[in-house]
């Protein structure tokens, strides 16, 4: 059994990017380093990455274009033990509301466990953040409804917007700006909506622009679409936000990689003289978008 690639990962000690890896139980992760040379090539077929760190019984083929990577059980199994899909209200954790910064104009609402701190929010690439309270989970929840039909605030974000502008944002305090005018606005709803169980927590905005390495991820932009049999991927990684690896590959400009479509195949170094992307790509602003989850 060969180790798996389980995709782009945030360890909260580490304050960098690091690619998971699985084979059978045993799970490690690489950490990434900006201005270094990172290639692979796949290999073979994408096979179901399965669910809940089990690996997929029918060890199934998945299409190359999936962010998911699992095959419709294993989909099933994934999204019935997630708190997105809300299974499990009698959660005893305490869990985290915030606000999250995309781009202009793109601010959403989400919720966290409190112990994974913001790998949270790095791994969806928010750009900005601020946590707006903590408490039980289903005071949690009924923030985030208390946003969406009071202040029109959404909980998901195509992916493709968030990636789509990435390359020219505004400056920090704009940013920032933008967080703490929607943050103020949510203040106010206290007493007109606001669960008494949320305790609300004071504003400070958190800027991931650096950790992400988005100053040197510049100009025009393609995405990898989807692997193919043999088909490689090579350059210098210059940035990294939410799931995505931002390679300069020379002639080709910078393309990115959204490491969820790396996970099910089997990867191998890309070889002496690899470089850009041997796969198919698109034009950033035409991707689809982020699975629900996000």
């Amino acid at each position: 059994m060969d180790w798996q690639c389980t995709g782009l990962r945030w360890p909260e000690d580490s304050g960098g990017p690091a690619l998971g890896w699985r084979k059978g139980a045993r799970a490690r992760a690489s950490p990434l380093a900006y201005g270094t040379e990172f290639g692979f090539r796949a290999a073979g077929e994408r096979r179901c990455s399965g669910a809940r760190g089990n690996a997929c019984p029918l060890a199934a083929v998945v299409p190359a274009t999936s962010t998911g990577g699992r095959c419709p059980e294993c989909g099933r199994l994934d999204r019935a033990h997630s708190v997105a899909a809300d299974t499990i209200p009698d959660d005893p954790r305490t869990y985290r509301v915030y606000l999250a910064w995309f781009g202009p104009g793109m601010v959403k609402v989400g919720i966290t466990a409190e112990e994974r701190g913001a790998a949270r929010l790095r791994e969806q690439g928010a750009v900005v953040f601020s946590w707006l309270g903590r408490g039980p989970l289903m005071a949690a929840r009924r923030a985030e409804e208390v946003l969406r039909a009071a202040l029109g605030v959404p909980d998901r974000i195509p992916y493709a917007r968030k990636r789509a502008v990435r390359a020219d944002l505004p400056e920090p305090g704009e940013r920032a700006a933008e967080v703490a005018e929607l943050y103020g606005r949510a203040a106010a709803l206290e007493g007109a909506g606001w669960p008494e169980a949320l305790e609300r927590l004071p504003f400070a905005a958190v800027d991931h622009a650096g950790i992400f390495g988005l100053g040197a991820a510049s100009g025009p932009v393609r995405a990898v679409t989807g692997l193919v049999d043999g088909g490689a991927v090579a350059g210098r990684l210059v940035a990294a936000a939410g799931p995505d690896l931002h390679l300069d590959t020379g002639p080709q400009g910078l393309v990115v990689v959204d490491t969820r479509l790396m996970t099910g195949w089997a990867l191998t170094a890309a070889g002496a003289g690899a470089a850009g992307a041997g796969v198919p790509t698109v034009a950033v602003g035409g991707g689809a978008a982020q699975d629900g989850l996000f």
